[in-house]
């Protein structure tokens, strides 16, 4: 097939999807009260991604040859990189969170944490198009934090604001598409 411009932007629909026209939504548990850090997550969710999933085999030998079968699917961990803003309410959330979890002194999880419904939540992506439409929407479900980054601070570094990464895990992702049809 010889090379036609006219035929590829024929398939390109609405210019293709941009990467910076995202929003995350996310409810801290009331355990931790979170203060504003629900509404404020929004707006400081500098980058996040939409999921991806992996479904392994299981390879089963049968006369020296090897057949794979599908096996279960898994969930790579959701990975946030959040501005710091000088009330540092949506890192204190996080941190109050994971310390609910597991205590740094004591080495045990508090009472209101008691089993994962507990100490977990769910979280959204929303992808959006040119025109403020929704394109995609993943919940994340079962989610809670697994690794807060730590903070680099330095004399020499003018001219920047603070960034913390936050990793979660989660049980699994539905995914909605633009008409409000479920995939997943």
């Amino acid at each position: 097939m010889a090379f036609n411009v006219s035929e590829f932007r024929s398939q390109m629909q609405g210019d293709g999807a941009r990467p910076n026209l995202f929003e995350v939504q996310l409810i801290f548990p009331t355990f931790i009260n979170p203060g504003n850090a629900n509404k404020k997550i929004t707006f400081m969710c500098k980058t996040a991604s939409l999921p991806g999933s992996t479904i392994g085999h299981v390879p089963v030998f049968y006369f020296g040859r090897e057949t794979k079968l599908a096996g279960n699917r898994t969930f790579p961990e959701w990975t946030l990189s959040i501005i710091n803003d000088e009330d540092f309410s949506v890192r204190n959330a996080f941190e109050k969170w994971m310390n609910g979890i597991n205590r740094q002194v004591s080495n045990v999880r508090d009472a209101w944490a008691g089993n994962s419904l507990g100490y977990t939540t769910s979280g959204t992506v929303i992808q959006y198009g040119k025109t403020g439409d929704t394109l995609k929407t993943y919940v994340f479900q079962g989610l809670f934090p697994v690794d807060v980054s730590q903070i680099d601070v330095d004399w020499g570094s003018n001219d920047t604001i603070e960034e913390f990464s936050v990793t979660l895990a989660y049980q699994y992702f539905t995914s909605t598409a633009k008409d409000n049809t479920v995939i997943v």
